[in-house]
């Protein structure tokens, strides 16, 4: 798909940042990286090995199964999960997170045609706010306009789309939302919005 396929009549575009706009991982990757360091300055461990361990669960499990899995194997105290935690909240991250090229056309071509960008992200603001700000936009971050959905009601519950419809006074019908997993597509069904899946783009 591209943006000539999407209804010319919509004219708000609204985004889920992780895992649509950018990957994900090369976020959890370099905090990852920068707390392997750390725990390497201090308790004089390999944080290669460590870094390897943490992406590799990562990638087969998720982020939760991160910390217990390296109290496992390097036999990591504790008192070092809420430096993890803290990490991945506000870290300076060595690298600008980049985005999907396709997204990045997407953006673009959407500016290009004055029409609207909204991002709607669930999980933490404050760590959402430090992707948003670490991310190479291009130039189009005057264009953006971020909600963060916790602070309303996460997705799948519609409340954060719903406010932002309001806010801006914009007619449900002009909408599409973009998005990759199933409390997306849920939160723009209980909205009324249309949804494409940005998979659709890669």
């Amino acid at each position: 798909m591209t943006y000539n396929d999407i209804d010319p009549k919509k004219s708000a575009f609204v985004f889920e940042l992780d895992n649509v706009l950018y990957p994900e991982k090369d976020y959890m990757f370099q905090v990852y990286y920068l707390f392997a360091a750390m725990i390497e300055y201090t308790e004089l461990w390999d944080a290669k090995a460590m870094v390897t361990l943490m992406t590799d669960t990562y990638q087969q499990q998720g982020h939760v199964a991160v910390f217990d899995t390296l109290k496992q194997k390097f036999g990591v105290d504790e008192k070092y999960r809420a430096n993890l935690e803290e990490m991945l909240i506000t870290s300076k991250l060595p690298l600008k997170l980049l985005l999907f090229q396709k997204m990045l056309e997407l953006l673009q071509q959407i500016v290009v045609d004055r029409k609207r960008i909204f991002i709607v992200t669930n999980g933490n603001p404050q760590q959402q706010l430090n992707k948003i700000k670490q991310t190479e936009w291009n130039g189009l971050e005057p264009y953006l306009t971020c909600y963060f959905a916790d602070e309303i009601n996460a997705k799948p519950e519609p409340d954060a789309l719903n406010q932002l419809l309001a806010d801006h006074n914009i007619s449900r019908r002009d909408v599409v939302m973009i998005g990759a997993i199933e409390a997306d597509e849920s939160c723009a069904q209980a909205a009324g919005v249309d949804f494409i899946n940005s998979a659709t783009f890669m």
